[in-house]
């Protein structure tokens, strides 16, 4: 879906993705995994960026 010529499907992309970064930060939240919970940070972080590419 990110790599779609349609913006409609790389922002449904994106949205899965950042979806995604949420529940690795509840499951590393529940372990204890702060490294994994600085990397999820940084990944929506580039997500959000590449929504917001796609929705302007």
């Amino acid at each position: 879906m990110i790599g779609s010529r349609q913006p409609r499907r790389r922002v449904a992309g994106f949205s899965c993705f950042i979806a995604s970064n949420i529940l690795w930060v509840v499951w590393g939240l529940h372990t204890h995994a702060y490294a994994l919970i600085v990397l999820q940070f940084c990944l929506c972080a580039m997500n959000l960026r590449g929504f917001r590419k796609n929705t302007e």
